[in-house]
């Protein structure tokens, strides 16, 4: 089990039943009697109603981060993706990841912008001076300062603190909030009352959990954030099911059940008007790497950009 698997699912145990809470609103799609040709249609049918956003997937096969990435890349993956999303999700704001942004404005989507940060803090400074930057240009509107930088322990809460609010001060007509694993903001007061939005991600599949229970315990993970975020928004940032690769625990990993964890969030996202970023668009192959086979097959589309079912 990778380090991501171990610590997404040790701490998932009892963390409902203790804060005694119950969001349960929807159990999701019977797929009792779907045929797989069915089940194909109705993936592509939700897919054309489209969707709330998307996480962008930047890098080619053969490609990761540091690679030079092109304009005429990230402007042709925009193109495939704008007429099924209103909002893209970017990571970074630095190594081509700047062109997201501003492609994604000039063909009228709305942005989530990241500054990935880490403890190499000279590349965080690098990250939230173009952030700033993307910011002033009319790019940003929602700035995610930082991406589960607390969950790998790579800053401290002061630290992340003081880049919240150079980033608010900075661009105060723009929503500035950080993105974690929703139950980080249960266990930091101080950085949802820094925060402007509360960005969750949510993923049942990390913690381990059966396809079947999938949609109730995504509902359980937005109803923890929402009990923290004392009355803010909460936007879940990343949530999906990959297609192929290794299984954890009762999550398998398979094409039938990447189908029925889209079709199951996206229903109740718009039935209950929660904003969502799926992630991802498209299959990227560097990250097996980092999260193992599992890693590559999280896309709508995969690696040749083909929509996969």
């Amino acid at each position: 089990m990778s380090y991501r698997e171990e610590q997404y699912f040790s701490k998932s145990q009892e963390r409902f039943t203790e804060l005694g809470i119950e969001f349960s609103t929807h159990e999701g799609v019977d797929y009792t009697d779907y045929s797989n040709k069915e089940l194909m249609k109705l993936w592509r049918d939700t897919l054309k109603k489209g969707m709330h956003g998307l996480c962008f997937s930047m890098y080619e096969d053969g490609q990761g981060p540091g690679d030079v990435i092109t304009e005429e890349q990230v402007e042709r993956r925009i193109k495939i993706i704008k007429p099924y999303a209103k909002w893209v999700r970017s990571f970074s704001c630095i190594e081509g990841n700047e062109h997201i942004p501003r492609i994604a404005h000039k063909h009228g989507m709305k942005n989530m912008v990241g500054a990935w940060l880490s403890d190499d803090l000279e590349k965080n400074e690098e990250e939230i001076i173009s952030l700033i930057q993307l910011g002033k240009e009319g790019c940003v509107d929602i700035a995610a300062v930082g991406n589960e930088v607390l969950y790998r322990k790579e800053l401290t809460l002061e630290q992340l603190l003081g880049y919240l609010k150079r980033v608010k001060e900075a661009l105060p007509k723009v929503q500035v909030g950080y993105v974690d694993a929703y139950y980080e903001f249960s266990s930091h007061p101080e950085l949802v009352e820094a925060s402007d939005v509360i960005l969750a991600n949510c993923y049942p599949y990390w913690e381990g959990c059966n396809i079947d229970h999938s949609l109730n315990h995504m509902q359980q993970m937005f109803g923890q954030a929402s009990h923290a975020a004392q009355g803010k928004k909460v936007i879940i940032t990343e949530s999906g099911w990959p297609s192929k690769g290794e299984s954890l625990k009762g999550a398998h990993s398979s094409k039938e059940n990447a189908m029925k964890y889209f079709i199951n969030a996206q229903a109740w996202s718009v039935q209950e008007n929660i904003e969502l970023f799926y992630f991802s668009s498209f299959d990227e192959s560097w990250k097996v790497g980092a999260e193992g086979v599992v890693g590559a097959y999280w896309g709508l589309w995969d690696k040749h950009e083909n929509l996969k079912f």
